[in-house]
This record gives structure tokens, C-alpha cells and sequence, in this order.
């Protein structure tokens, strides 16, 4: 019908083309920045703003930085790398200290578990979490808006941990370093600016890598305290906010857990499927 690939990948008719000029733009406001376009974008036009020329003046600077890796990151860089060997190979980058997001994805579970208990009274109440994901918020708050106020108010792992150490130590600059493109764009969001200075996907971080010839499962390990638990680790797979969130309610809320029914969805078409039964009352779950 005319469509271009991009288009066609689009999930919300996003991507526009102009009647006059014949050129593509993105509409800001039915994007929710999941990053399919740039997948699909055959030509390239559409991509990730890659921050490894920002991120290498900022090495140069001096600064104090510190990498805050997502809960994904195990076995990105090799089955047999482990979390203290890809410690060593961020100080070998010039990092003063790497810290696992999951630490502050365990914090976000305990605030999730609270909000369960302050929020789902009886069966028939919902509640909407995954703050980890901003495509995921992104999509309930531009295109299902009847479900927005179901929302917890919580901020996502990552902004947590740059919020921290940027309150332990002010002068550190926060690099997240993660799966997802969509990442970048939760960054820029006006009330998050400045937690977190930049992003780097996990390919991103292997260029580097291989620039400055750094070989993670060559190196010895550097140690640090196991402050990260199993439930902030498994964040980074389907039904892991889920799997965590419950059992930090039935540790807390005993009698609360009685009620807890989740559903996940895996991917935009999973999401919104769930999300449309949600919002004409079909849906068979009290945690989304």
C-alpha cells in the first residue's frame, strides 16, 4: 500500500510521511520510542543517537564516572565473563567503579510491594507497574490514557541509581549501560535530566571494548560486596518485576498475597493486547 518498512513496523502509526515534501518524520506525540522503527529501517535513516563521541570527551575530562550497569548485563560479554571481571574491564576503561542497577531494582520492589498493599483492596482493583520500562509507560500514557492513573508513581531503576550516587558523590558523572535504545529517550525526559548523564547500549560498550582492545574474560575480577539480590537480578527477563514484586508481598503482606494476579506481557503486540483487555475490563489480573 505504499508503506515504507519503517512504517509498516511502526505499532502506533508514528512514523509520517509529508504530502508536499515526500519526507519522513517521526510524530512525538504517538511515538513511545521502543525502537522497532530503527530495527526495521532498512536504509538507516532512522537509528539510535550513539553517545560514544560525548562519552570518550567526558573520559578525557577527568571527571569522576561511574558505570550503573542494567540487570541484563550477565552473560552479554560471554557465558564465563563474570560481574567482577566486567568490574575490572569498566576501571580498565577509566571508570572509578561499576554498580549494579539491580540494587536499586530490589529498592523499586519494595516500593512496588507497598504500593500493592496501599493500592489493591479487593479482586476487581489493577495496578500498573514495569517502571523499569519507559516504552511501556510511554504507551499507557499516550495511547491507553483511561489506564494512566493506575500507574504506580515510581521512578525506574535507573534513575534511581543516578539519583544515589550522584547524592554519594555530586562531583560523578552516571553512565547507564544496558539492552535498550529506549533507555536513551527515558533519560532526556524533562524531570529526569542530569540523573543520568549517558547511555550506552550493550553494543555500544562492546565497540569499545574492542577499541581499546579490552578482553573482559582475560582479566582478573575485581570484587565487591554482594549488595544486588536474586530479585533485582532477573529484572531483566520476562516476568521477573512480577516473579520479585510477589515475593517481597508475601514476605511483607502475608494476608495481601492472597490477591496478587499477574500477567506480563513480552514485547510491544504482547503489550498492547494485554493493555486493551485492561481497558474494557477483560482482564483475568490485578498486576500488570
Amino acid at each position: 500500500d505504499g508503506k515504507s518498512k519503517c512504517q509498516c513496523s511502526c505499532p502506533f502509526d508514528a512514523i509520517v510521511i509529508d504530502p508536499v515534501t515526500h519526507r519522513t518524520h517521526i510524530d512525538p506525540e504517538k511515538c513511545i520510542d521502543c525502537g522497532v522503527c530503527a530495527e526495521a529501517c532498512e536504509n538507516g535513516h532512522i537509528m539510535d543517537k550513539i553517545q560514544f563521541i560525548p562519552f570518550a570527551h567526558l573520559l578525557k575530562s577527568k571527571q569522576p564516572l561511574v558505570a550503573a550497569v542494567a540487570p541484563a548485563i550477565c552473560g552479554q560479554f560471554g557465558e564465563d565473563v563474570t560481574i567482577n571481571q566486567l568490574r575490572s574491564a569498566f576501571k580498565k576503561i577509566g571508570f572509578i567503579d561499576m554498580f549494579e542497577v539491580a540494587f536499586f531494582a530490589d529498592i523499586l520492589t519494595l516500593k512496588e510491594a507497598v504500593e500493592f498493599d496501599e493500592h489493591i483492596k479487593t479482586e476487581k482493583d489493577l495496578m500498573i507497574t514495569s517502571c523499569c520500562c519507559p516504552m511501556w509507560v510511554a504507551m499507557v500514557k499516550r495511547v491507553y490514557k483511561d489506564l494512566s492513573q493506575k500507574i504506580t508513581p515510581s521512578i525506574s531503576p535507573m534513575i534511581a541509581s543516578g539519583r544515589v550516587l550522584k547524592r554519594l558523590n555530586p562531583e560523578c558523572k552516571v553512565v547507564f549501560i544496558g539492552p535498550c535504545i529506549a533507555k536513551k529517550a527515558e533519560a532526556k525526559e524533562k524531570d529526569l535530566i542530569g540523573d543520568i548523564d549517558y547511555v550506552l547500549t550493550f553494543d555500544e560498550v562492546k565497540n569499545v571494548f574492542e577499541a581499546l582492545d579490552i578482553d573482559p574474560s582475560s582479566l582478573v575480577g575485581e570484587p565487591s560486596v554482594e549488595y544486588a539480590s536474586k530479585g533485582g537480578r532477573i529484572y531483566g527477563r520476562t516476568g521477573g518485576v512480577s516473579e520479585a514484586v510477589a515475593d517481597a508481598i508475601r514476605e511483607l503482606f502475608p494476608e495481601k498475597y492472597k490477591l496478587f494476579k499477574s500477567v506480563q506481557g513480552n514485547g510491544v503486540r504482547e503489550c498492547k493486547e494485554i493493555l486493551e483487555k485492561a481497558q474494557n475490563g477483560n482482564i483475568n489480573a490485578n498486576f500488570i
